[in-house]
């Protein structure tokens, strides 16, 4: 993947994804040229700028959004298309480490950014989203895994009240995936599935109808301050506003204006490969509830169907580019769940990157009196981004949401930086041998 440099914007290719090749046509933005004046100067158009945008907008003032290639070129154009109402740090160790009222408040927060998807897609009719909630399964690979899930699922229904949660033995398992290599596992309702470049691209189409400028091929090579403002200073033109926000998460550095937000970020390689379409009788077989999955390894694999497809994908440390490797080892992973693949032909391969923090949760807040910032979605960024955008509306009208442990306040820069590319590779490793051993 070659970059093009530009002063000190960096310019990259695009996704050669199954949402790319399946996608609504892009809706043209122009470029900035010119001064332009807002109430709120947004960069980024993926979930988390649009989402911001729209709620501003609704409160009265005058969001311009900017983007540096297409409204979801990055994260929100690359991803699985999975919906979660949770964390990666999980709501038991979140009791126990903070205490049953920020329990309770996160998963608030994490079912509501779950709503907001439904409310969105709604909102603004985009039907080519292919929005279902029909649950996810989290499919254990061996008893000790399986017993965690159940303990955390029981913990679920007796502190949070989550009465929904069901357990799943193995044939339980086999019958929604096809798979009888799961030893059982469990299903949470509610979560889903999207195609996330269809919703990103309504979305930017939804806000630009109701009347919220959005610029493409528009990087912000510069921001900074002046009397009573902030100016957002772009190739070919400048914004001033009020105040900012900052909505690139793991493609922060792509220009100097945001880069300093990257130190605040552990990027991971996501992968994701597609089949060919399945014959009809095996499409049948395979994943028949049209859910997704989930399974308890420490490399986490997620899969689904899609349009008779199946989507496999994982994280990995494959570093700055698309790896061969990578896309080998998730076809092997895949394989070895459902054999009957073996012999069926990829269609596409995939990836981009997803943005971790230290403490495994997002953050949302200002930087200073005149800049806010959300991101760190740590890869269930799908819901949680776009609800995001409705709690940086709240931050811009003065108000100060409960965000829980997403307190910007909260946020840690990454120690030793330059080191985080062999830091990466050493934790992917050891966590492939623990799963390679059975652990």
């Amino acid at each position: 993947m070659d970059a093009r440099m530009t002063g000190n914007w960096t310019s990259l290719p695009s996704a050669n994804s199954l949402w790319a090749s399946t996608a609504d046509a892009a809706r043209e933005f122009p470029v900035l040229t010119g001064e332009t004046q807002a109430d709120v100067v947004i960069i980024g158009a993926g979930y988390t700028g649009l989402s911001a945008a729209h709620h501003i907008a609704k409160s009265g003032l005058a969001p311009v959004v900017l983007e540096a290639n297409r409204p979801g070129w990055g994260a929100s154009g690359r991803n699985g298309g999975v919906i979660t109402a949770k964390f990666r740090l999980s709501f038991r160790e979140i009791d126990a480490a903070h205490g049953r009222a920020m329990a309770r408040r996160m998963y608030e927060i994490a079912h509501e950014s779950t709503d907001i998807v439904e409310e969105l897609v709604s909102e603004f009719g985009i039907a080519s989203a292919a929005l279902t909630r029909t649950g996810q399964v989290k499919a254990a690979h061996n008893e000790t895994t399986l017993k965690a899930a159940i303990d955390e699922a029981d913990w679920m229904k007796r502190e949070m009240g989550d009465a929904e949660v069901r357990i799943l033995d193995a044939k339980g398992v086999r019958d929604e995936t096809g798979s009888d290599v799961f030893v059982g596992g469990v299903l949470n309702p509610g979560s889903g599935g999207i195609h996330p470049l269809n919703y990103v691209r309504g979305l930017a189409d939804g806000v630009a109808r109701r009347g919220v400028a959005i610029y493409q091929d528009t990087p912000v090579v510069k921001l900074r301050r002046e009397q009573g403002g902030i100016v957002a200073e772009t190739p070919k033109g400048t914004v001033r506003a009020k105040q900012a926000i900052i909505a690139t998460n793991s493609y922060s550095d792509l220009t100097g204006a945001t880069a300093h937000m990257q130190h605040t970020l552990i990027p991971f390689r996501s992968a994701i490969i597609a089949t060919e379409k399945l014959p009809r009788n095996l499409a049948g077989r395979l994943m028949p509830t049209g859910r997704t999955y989930t399974e308890t390894k420490r490399m986490m694999r997620w899969f689904r169907m899609v349009d008779n497809r199946v989507v496999f994908g994982g994280r990995g440390a494959f570093g700055k580019q698309d790896s061969e490797s990578a896309f080998d080892a998730l076809r092997k992973a895949m394989v070895g769940i459902f054999p009957d693949l073996a012999d069926l032909p990829l269609a596409f391969k995939w990836s981009g990157l997803v943005g971790m923090t230290l403490d495994s949760v997002p953050h949302i807040g200002r930087l200073d009196d005149r800049t806010l910032f959300a991101m760190g979605y740590n890869g269930a960024g799908v819901a949680m981004s776009s609800l995001m955008g409705r709690y940086l509306a709240a931050f811009v009208r003065g108000e100060t949401p409960e965000v829980g442990l997403l307190d910007a306040s909260r946020l840690k820069t990454i120690p030793f930086y330059p080191l985080r590319e062999p830091a990466v590779r050493m934790v992917a490793g050891w966590y492939q041998f623990m799963d390679a051993i059975g652990r």
